[in-house]
């Protein structure tokens, strides 16, 4: 059933607000969407969210439909659901948004050595061959003491003046250790501030000190004494995410007190596999080629012994082909604090390899 046929059904019913609506418009008059009567039009917007499978190309017709003024647009965002709760991206906002709790939204990246420039894709079927959904794109800048990579909503547009720049991930010079800044989706005033909020999780807007890129990640490569031969060990501190996201039934505790430490990821320990003579993880067939970039990331529950809370993956990042690495992510981070983790995998580590 197209838009159209549907306002027509909905005009034959015996509805008060649409009969109101069509008595003050004059017939002679074209017909406005933005004009449509608040329940009509949510109804309608229901259903055009509904009637996709959630999946790209079809996601354009929700995508289509809040462009068509602001009343629309304001009302498909309290429709359309967060991908926590969806598995859906359907906006830009989505990409800073914590991925689903019972699943992992499989992307992939693409990698160019020529122009040293990365693009993450959004996943559209189970095969690891297709084109894929155009996401983020980012750009590495070798400096003399570190190494940057620019993070955008654009492949062709990398500045950090630019409405598109998300944020960058800078590395210390010997590739050890990188810092993730998150730069502001939206462009703020002078005068405001990002800061976390417990209920939702989410970053709001204080008034109260200048905006820019702030730090959200830390991410750090231990010595390999094994060298290449060996796995890597990396940890992530995510300064923005508190431990209670991982423990539900210690939120309400930790809700109450001023010392809510970070989460912190640690790579799942691969193991060695006699017959094969390699270090072993179950991608699950996500990951076809054997290499040290590959990982796992799992919450820390012990900060002290690194113990793991759980075996479920947040994080996975592997290679299947030359230039080709899949990466699959889940609550509680977010595609770009995904995509930011993997970038600092692809740099050369000179004290740990």
């Amino acid at each position: 059933m197209t838009i159209r046929s549907l306002i027509q059904e909905m005009r034959s019913r015996p509805h008060r607000v649409v009969h109101e609506a069509a008595s003050t418009t004059p017939v002679s008059e074209p017909f406005r969407w933005s004009e449509l009567p608040d329940e009509l039009l949510r109804e309608i917007l229901i259903r055009v969210e509904t009637a996709d499978d959630g999946d790209w190309p079809s996601r354009r017709s929700v995508v289509a439909c809040a462009g068509v003024c602001r009343v629309w647009r304001m009302m498909v965002k309290e429709i359309v659901a967060v991908p926590e709760l969806s598995s859906k991206l359907t906006f830009p906002i989505s990409l800073k948004q914590p991925g689903p709790r019972g699943s992992l939204v499989q992307c992939f990246i693409k990698r160019n050595r020529n122009t040293q420039s990365y693009h993450l894709y959004l996943g559209l079927t189970n095969s690891l061959t297709d084109n894929g959904k155009f996401l983020l794109a980012a750009c590495k800048l070798k400096r003399a003491t570190c190494t940057d990579y620019i993070i955008s909503l654009r492949s062709d547009d990398m500045s950090r003046r630019s409405n598109a720049y998300l944020g960058r991930v800078r590395s210390n010079f010997i590739g050890t250790k990188f810092t993730v800044f998150e730069g502001n989706l939206v462009p703020q005033t002078r005068s405001s501030k990002m800061v976390k909020s417990r209920s939702s999780n989410l970053m709001k807007v204080s008034p109260r000190a200048p905006s820019g890129s702030y730090p959200v990640t830390h991410i750090s490569y231990e010595l390999n004494v094994l060298g290449s031969r060996g796995p890597r060990r990396m940890r992530c501190v995510m300064d923005t995410l508190p431990t209670s996201l991982m423990h539900p039934q210690r939120a309400a505790a930790s809700s109450n007190s001023l010392r809510d430490p970070p989460l912190v990821l640690s790579n799942k320990t691969p193991r060695w596999h006699e017959q094969l003579r390699c270090w072993c993880l179950n991608f699950h067939g996500r990951v076809t080629v054997a290499s040290v970039k590959n990982f796992q990331l799992v919450a820390v529950g012990d900060r002290e012994t690194e113990q793991a809370t759980s075996e479920r993956i947040i994080l996975q990042f592997g290679k299947v082909g030359k230039d080709m690495f899949t990466m699959d992510y889940g609550y509680p981070i977010s595609a770009f604090q995904a995509f930011a983790i993997c970038l600092s995998s692809f740099e050369t580590r000179i004290a740990c390899e």
